[in-house]
């Protein structure tokens, strides 16, 4: 039976993170499932860097299937999950639900990923104190307020969690991953 990853987004998710995951599991041979508040085609986006901005550009991206709702998830079936950024952090990190299997998975000793704005979900889940880390530099005041200690690296790995500061972590970041899964 193959490994699974659990893979958390929603709409406003960062459409490049989503999908580079999704196929970077299936070429490790693992099951990567997509979870979101519905089962449905998700309206991700595309942050990227501009000349000229203080903060990122978000355009449209591509869209994705979520296949799980919340309510469907067994943790025990999955090896990791995988927070992804974009804005769909700053809601999801509001539904009880999902701080709830986000601890299970910190309970039960199992992997946790997290990319750019996913760190907003393990703050609110009180998942942070004491833990290297590292994150969306502008999410970096949310980080440490919750007790990490940021790191200004691509990807940290404390314990069960590597964590990772965007997108263009991803060569960092997935190496950090696939070395210790």
């Amino acid at each position: 039976m193959s490994k699974k990853v659990l893979i958390v987004t929603g709409d406003g998710g960062e459409s490049y993170e989503v999908l580079y995951a999704y196929h970077r599991f299936q070429e490790a041979n693992m099951v990567p499932e997509i979870v979101a508040p519905s089962k449905r085609a998700l309206h991700l986006v595309l942050h990227d860097f501009a000349p000229g901005w203080d903060t990122y550009v978000e355009r449209p991206g591509y869209g994705v299937d979520s296949t799980l709702t919340f309510e469907d998830v067994v943790v025990d079936d999955y090896v990791a999950i995988m927070l992804i950024g974009g804005r769909a952090p700053e809601y999801l990190r509001n539904d009880p639900k999902v701080l709830e299997i986000v601890k299970e998975f910190h309970a039960k000793g199992k992997w946790i990923y997290s990319i750019c704005h996913g760190i907003q979900i393990l703050a609110t889940a009180g998942l942070l104190d004491k833990v290297d880390l590292t994150c969306y530099e502008h999410c970096r005041p949310e980080a440490e307020a919750a007790g990490g200690k940021w790191i200004g690296q691509e990807a940290v790995i404390q314990g069960k969690l590597i964590s990772a500061q965007t997108w263009l972590s991803h060569p960092d970041f997935y190496r950090l991953i696939f070395e210790n899964l």
